[in-house]
């Protein structure tokens, strides 16, 4: 059994991904807070707890103390496939929940998950308000753009993490990353009731015209013979979904996979293996989030993909929180180098 070192609070919990690395390090869960009641279903069958309900109306005393705040707060006020209203949006304003914790208990690190177009939301004011009612409470904020591509996924997906800490900064060098996967890499099913296009439905690059895109890993191999835009679209640009742009391509199984979205409920997701076009199934979607097969999910499938699509990638969060233990909770380089510096200042 792990030895417990640290208590975390997950607001905002969900399904449990952050949970789930963050225990994966030997931290301890206190305290966990969601609104949707199918994703406290989920969270009480795998973890044997009930989450709180909406965080507004819970007193930060009735809280248990905590070393940690972790918290994936709502993504919608931010996204580029919403309406990027920000703190317009009543979830916008879920933030300041998590500062009036904060205030109250003082943790020794906040550790805060959302997209990454929060960098850019509102020319990039939005994200210094975040910062600035950090550095108020008395943290020091550090944020980087993490991919879960660059911790074992197949997937590419981007993800601002901030963390903000009650001493020196938390250096994003120190997490350990792993070699970059493929979907071919061990993710997908060797067999079930998959769900194939036939092949007049769908259109194939050649080999030839296949392209992988470096940063991302994908290979985008052909897409639907499904028009869905009529009015001012590009050449090229046809077989395109008018909101996400995603659900009508295809994409080849030795690259990445794109970012599983919590709005396409009906997973629309094509991939080529072995020169058929399939979905992508509901087991896959888990897997290259870093959920175990073992994990007990919902029982509609519309709601499994909803609750996919806006959870986290458990193995970015477990180099994360390994990272933060040996950072603040243990005995290591950068606790040798507080000593120093408050010693110097004698």
């Amino acid at each position: 059994m792990t030895k417990k070192i640290g208590t975390f609070i997950d607001l905002f919990c969900g399904i449990g991904g952050i949970r789930m690395g963050m225990e994966m390090s030997g931290f301890q869960c206190v305290f966990s807070s969601d609104i949707d009641e199918d994703c406290k279903n989920v969270y009480a069958t795998n973890y044997s707890e009930r989450p709180a309900g909406d965080i507004s109306k819970i007193e930060a005393n009735e809280i248990p103390d905590f070393d940690i705040l972790c918290g994936g707060f709502p993504c919608q006020p931010f996204s580029i496939s919403g309406k990027k209203k920000g703190f317009e949006d009543t979830r916008g304003t879920l933030f300041f929940e998590i500062c009036r914790i904060a205030e109250a208990k003082q943790p020794k690190v906040i550790l805060l998950e959302n997209v990454k177009y929060l960098v850019h939301h509102d020319g990039g004011r939005t994200l210094s308000v975040i910062t600035e009612k950090l550095e108020e409470l008395g943290y020091i904020v550090n944020w980087q753009i993490l991919n879960a591509l660059d911790f074992g996924m197949p997937q590419n997906r981007e993800r601002i993490i901030i963390v903000a800490t009650k001493d020196c900064e938390f250096d994003f060098d120190d997490i350990q990353k792993k070699s970059r996967k493929t979907l071919s890499d061990g993710f997908l099913d060797k067999s079930g009731a998959f769900e194939y296009l036939e092949p007049e439905e769908y259109t194939l690059l050649k080999e030839e015209q296949k392209t992988i895109q470096l940063k991302s890993g994908l290979i985008f191999a052909g897409y639907r013979n499904k028009s869905i835009r009529k009015v001012g679209v590009r050449p090229g640009t046809e077989h395109l979904s008018r909101v996400h742009k995603q659900p009508n391509r295809i994409y080849d199984a030795r690259g990445t996979h794109p970012t599983l979205p919590s709005q396409e409920t009906s997973g629309r997701f094509w991939i080529l293996v072995e020169g058929k076009v399939r979905k992508l199934t509901i087991d896959e979607c888990y897997r290259i989030m870093g959920f175990p097969d073992s994990f007990k999910r919902a029982e509609l499938l519309g709601t499994q993909y909803k609750q996919i699509g806006n959870s986290v990638c458990v193995p970015m969060f477990s180099a994360l929180a390994k990272s933060i233990k040996k950072q603040y909770f243990s005995q290591g380089v950068r606790n040798v180098e507080r000593k120093q510096k408050q010693i110097s200042l004698f």
